[in-house]
């Protein structure tokens, strides 16, 4: 039996509740472009402002302009933001059965890096939203900090009004797994939908 009752239960969003596309994406956003998918993914994620992008600290017509000067990419920002949002994948992972199940008995939070255009693609894309209350959707671009950075997960437990040893953190990068379990909290390296009921069961948590 588990020590404790698991009170919160959060996730991260990408490639846990949203598959994830790179390829996709890069492949609209370069058209034209004399850089693969791959490269072109590379050359972003080592913008020098990528960081800033992902913390809230640039807006996002800036950094449509800072990719346009400094990639040369070619699109409207009308274009460049439907072509950001490819990257996420229509149908989401799960069925919503799995989070009308645990809302009725556990406080549901997100903790994610992201960006403002992926916030807003996603709160209005994805109906599961819906089981996340608005203070409990934790992202980097709106606290200044991202992920392995204890100031997150300290904000999602307060959104969840409880405390470390009774929340469980679930993402498919097992640094931030550990980054919640040196808090305190309970963790699952999410790799699959079967691994994790399982694992939730493992802590108690009743699945229906």
């Amino acid at each position: 039996m588990p020590a404790t009752k698991i009170r919160a239960i959060i996730f991260d969003i990408g490639r846990v509740l949203i598959r994830v596309d790179v390829g996709r994406a890069m492949k609209e956003l370069g058209s034209g472009l004399p850089l693969s998918p791959a490269e072109l993914w590379s050359a972003i994620e080592r913008d020098p402002r990528w960081q800033d992008w992902q913390e809230g600290r640039i807006s996002a017509r800036d950094w449509h302009l800072q990719l346009t000067r400094r990639l040369g990419v070619t699109l409207t920002f009308d274009q460049f933001t439907h072509a950001w949002n490819q990257v996420l994948d229509p149908t989401p992972i799960h069925d919503n059965q799995l989070f009308e199940t645990l809302s009725k008995r556990h406080r549901l939070a997100l903790l994610s890096n992201t960006d403002p255009i992926h916030v807003a693609h996603m709160e209005s894309a994805y109906d599961f939203f819906r089981y996340f209350p608005k203070p409990a959707r934790i992202y980097s671009n709106a606290h200044g900090a991202s992920k392995p950075n204890p100031v997150l997960y300290a904000a999602a437990l307060k959104a969840c009004k409880t405390k470390a040893g009774d929340a469980v953190y679930i993402d498919d990068i097992p640094a931030y797994v550990e980054a919640a379990r040196s808090l305190g909290m309970s963790g699952i390296h999410y790799q699959s939908q079967e691994s994790l009921r399982a694992e939730l069961a493992a802590l108690g948590v009743d699945l229906g």
